[in-house]
């Protein structure tokens, strides 16, 4: 449907397109109103889930994928350096923080919904902050500027996944694609096998490497320069501000809409590397990461939601590069739908891997040895 577009006509239309991600935030408060007066209450609380994993899978096979990728060299050079995209991801924190805040106000005293409404009030907010919030983050802890960095630092804390910030930088793409990597799901693992180890490995593995950077400069790891500690603290305070505020109901608010949020990134890490994996070299180490190492989905209209989160090939390769420069690459591994169809799908282990299994015994093709038995789910 788009292929007719010019690249420059793309790239004004994505100038503007990444706002899209507002639309998710007003959807919360919109629910709410409509819930307002209405027969059917406890339906209206889980508009925003619905919208999301029900609506935007075909609307992005409807509008299907972008065909333009920015020119390397100055084109590259010059979106790269535009502070307005900066801006932008940066906006997205201060109303995400407020929507958490009003959206505990909300469950705590909105007396229309039954258990029911208040299960859609959690996933709705928690769809929110896991797939725009954490993705913001996402880009955010991968920048060097102070501001960024700690501008993604709260966003985690607000879901309470802090141990996201260290490990997945440090931990989780120095070893993607093996099987060192807790969050790159093995061939033939369910998403259910999947869970638990990642939320686990998520918070061990950035305690133990902030140990190790603490280590080597000679500082004591429980003190005021391990930032998991300030992170998780802030976290802590949060769950108390809720409390104070609205009781036992608001800490349950704080701390559901977070396992919401952070479940959310994990199916969406099981989505973007399962069953790929980077080839052992002789000499025992694994080949470099390349863009042939994480499933990519060129739909356009997740990827505006999504500030390009789902060019996640181009992102491995070049980790530090910004996401409105980030490229498609045909030989990279190709997703038959945007993430919020692909996460529908990996709820449902035989229909993910129906769908899944046969396209990643295609892609190796030729050396299907290479599906061991390390590379497997036990």
């Amino acid at each position: 449907m788009l292929a007719h577009l010019s690249p420059q006509t793309m790239l004004t239309i994505k100038r503007y397109g990444y706002w899209l991600w507002m639309l998710f935030v007003l959807a919360v408060p919109f629910s709410y109103l409509q819930a307002q007066g209405s027969e059917l209450p406890n339906l209206w609380a889980f508009f925003t889930p619905i919208v999301v994993f029900g609506v935007i899978p075909l609307l992005d096979a409807l509008l299907g994928r972008d065909p333009a990728n920015p020119e390397e060299g100055a084109e590259v050079d010059a979106l790269s350096e535009q502070t307005y995209y900066r801006w932008l991801s940066l906006l997205s924190v201060p109303m995400l923080l407020g929507l958490i805040g009003w959206g505990g106000w909300v469950f705590a005293t909105n007396e229309l919904w039954s258990w029911a409404g208040q299960l859609g009030w959690l996933l709705s907010i928690g769809t929110v902050t896991g797939g725009i919030g954490i993705t913001v983050a996402h880009e955010l802890v991968h920048k060097d500027p102070k501001l960024e960095q700690n501008a993604g630092g709260l966003l985690l804390a607000a879901v309470c996944y802090a141990g996201f910030k260290v490990e997945h930088v440090r931990g989780h793409h120095v070893h993607v694609s093996t099987p060192e990597d807790a969050s790159s799901a093995r061939f033939n693992q369910s998403l259910y096998q999947f869970l638990p180890h990642a939320y686990l490995h998520n918070f061990l593995n950035a305690w133990k490497l902030e140990a190790e950077r603490l280590k080597r400069k000679n500082l004591p790891v429980f003190s005021h320069h391990n930032e998991l500690i300030g992170w998780y603290g802030l976290s802590a305070l949060m769950a108390v501000g809720f409390g104070i505020a609205f009781g036992w109901i608001g800490v349950a608010y704080f701390l559901g809409q977070s396992f919401v949020a952070f479940t959310l990134l994990e199916i969406v890490n099981y989505v973007e590397h399962y069953g790929l994996h980077r080839r052992k070299l002789d000499n025992g180490r694994y080949e470099r990461t390349t863009p042939e190492h994480s499933w990519n989905s060129n739909f356009l209209l997740t990827n505006l939601f999504l500030f390009h989160l789902q060019r996640h090939s181009d992102h491995h390769a070049n980790a530090k590069r910004r996401y409105q420069v980030l490229r498609h690459f045909d030989d990279s591994p190709q997703l038959p739908n945007g993430y919020a169809g692909m996460v529908v799908l990996a709820l449902v282990p035989p229909l993910w891997k129906a769908v899944m299994n046969p396209r990643v015994r295609a892609y190796y093709a030729g050396e299907e040895h290479q599906l061991s038995e390390n590379q497997q789910a036990a």
